[in-house]
């Protein structure tokens, strides 16, 4: 069976090393996955790799392959090796569920066990998250900047095998209409698409012998990818093969905006009204958005989906913010925090609700710390149970967290759609137990490293 254990960093088994040694690693601890802040320039973030990280922790196990392995390293000693070869979380989680909004301070997930148990998961939920979420984001503002336009993902040739189908999978819950990995369609039922290089073009003689074959083989709804020599010959030839009746051409360098109007003006004008415009070439968010007046009928979306579009993650952290006084089961939990210059936590446990207006429109993110705040009518709570007792309790259909991310963004202000130098959409609240206002520790300053 394969594992996810040795995903991890080494500190966090020479923490448990050290805790048993001194009897402290079965004490009772929360730790809180969040963000200190949104990236610079964006306005909300996106929840995503839920499902992936409840998968990767059933695998989480160390066999005797990775016993041996840190025993002979010198990581584990003897009592570090009795206890991983028991390993199982048993503890809680609670969280935001997938395709959620975030914003800065918001208690992503809430994990709660033994502090062995608990801190072995640092590494793996942080990469998962970091990676994903990231993905996740990038691919809503391009999908909001498309307008309702398709984008197919392109960016498996772009990032590192596995990264492309966590990547696809985060971009279809954020909306993307289809990828072109095979794996992330076989493993995430997400529709797959793609056509041809510019390398099946030149395999033939002429334009039209390579387009001919495309078209017997695919039929006449496909795509053609019309620049691969002079693209207005290369549409005249397209249509006159299909008499007028050709899915799409795909343009993939130039001036997109000049292009696009001159091909829909060219198509037009040779009768082929319906056939579809697609162009792709290195585009983001914010060229999709210069393109919104152009006649484009769907975007591919490759390397700047694949590293975040400028932020290939999102800065979250995992910390303790309580722990049990004593080892015994009713030792109550008191809440710990760190005091660190630019990098201060707050402790406690969390919770977390969307402010929602009489128009259904997000006000704030409300946190409450050791107790929940009080909600109005309209307000969503925003914490479910992912893992009870150890079993996972959370998992869902991906089309769920695509609905999901499409009705929580529907509810952001106007000032949310703006693509550059954006602000944080709605500001986050945080309350103490008699709903006081807290100093937001997360609410400015430069992004903090996790640490």
């Amino acid at each position: 069976m394969p594992t996810t254990s040795l995903l991890t960093d080494m500190y966090e088994l020479t923490m448990v090393k050290a805790a048993l040694h001194a009897s402290r690693a079965n004490r009772h601890v929360l730790f809180e996955l969040f963000p200190r802040r949104l990236p610079q320039g964006r306005s909300y973030g996106v929840v995503a790799g839920v499902g992936r990280a409840l998968a990767a922790l059933a695998d989480f196990r160390f066999g005797d392959e990775e016993i041996d392995y840190l025993l002979r390293e010198g990581v584990a000693d003897d009592a570090l090796a009795e206890y991983l070869a028991g390993y199982r979380f048993h503890g809680d989680i609670v969280g935001y569920p997938e395709g959620e909004l975030y914003f800065g301070g918001s208690p992503l997930l809430q994990v709660e066990g033994s502090f062995a148990e608990v801190v072995l998961l640092e590494t793996l939920l942080l990469s998962i998250y970091n990676h994903d979420c990231a993905i996740a984001a990038a691919a809503s503002r391009m999908t909001m900047a498309a307008q309702g336009r398709p984008i197919a993902e392109f960016g498996a040739r772009r990032t590192h095998e596995a990264s492309a189908v966590a990547a696809a999978r985060a971009a279809w819950i954020a909306g993307f209409s289809s990828t072109s990995d095979l794996e992330a369609g076989r493993t995430w039922g997400i529709p797959v698409s793609g056509t041809a290089a510019h390398a099946f073009t030149m395999l033939f003689d002429s334009e039209a012998e390579a387009f001919g074959a495309q078209l017997e083989w695919l039929g006449e709804d496909t795509t053609l990818l019309v620049d691969t020599y002079d693209i207005d010959a290369a549409i005249e030839k397209a249509v006159e093969l299909t008499g007028g009746a050709l899915g799409g051409v795909r343009i993939d360098s130039g001036d997109l905006f000049t292009e696009v109007t001159h091909v829909r003006e060219l198509l037009d004008r040779l009768g082929a009204t319906s056939t579809r415009i697609i162009v792709t070439n290195d585009l983001d968010e914010y060229q999709i958005a210069a393109l919104r007046g152009a006649p484009v009928d769907g975007f591919g979306v490759g390397t700047s989906l694949v590293t975040g579009s400028g932020h290939p993650t999102c800065g979250f952290v995992y910390k303790l913010v309580a722990r049990a006084t004593a080892d015994s089961p009713d030792a109550p939990l008191i809440d710990v925090a760190k005091k660190s210059a630019n990098k201060r936590t707050i402790g406690g446990r969390k919770f977390a609700l969307r402010s929602i207006d009489e128009r259904g429109k997000a006000q704030a993110e409300v946190i409450g710390v050791n107790a929940a705040p009080r909600a109005d009518s309209g307000d969503r709570t925003l914490l479910v149970d992912l893992v009870r007792n150890g079993e996972a309790v959370g998992a869902e259909p991906l089309q769920d967290a695509r609905d999901r991310h499409e009705a929580a963004r529907a509810e952001l202000p106007i000032d949310a759609q703006r693509i550059s130098n954006a602000e944080p959409a709605v500001p986050t609240i945080i309350l103490d137990e008699q709903g006081r206002e807290l100093d937001n520790v997360y609410a400015a300053g430069r992004p903090a490293e996790n640490v």
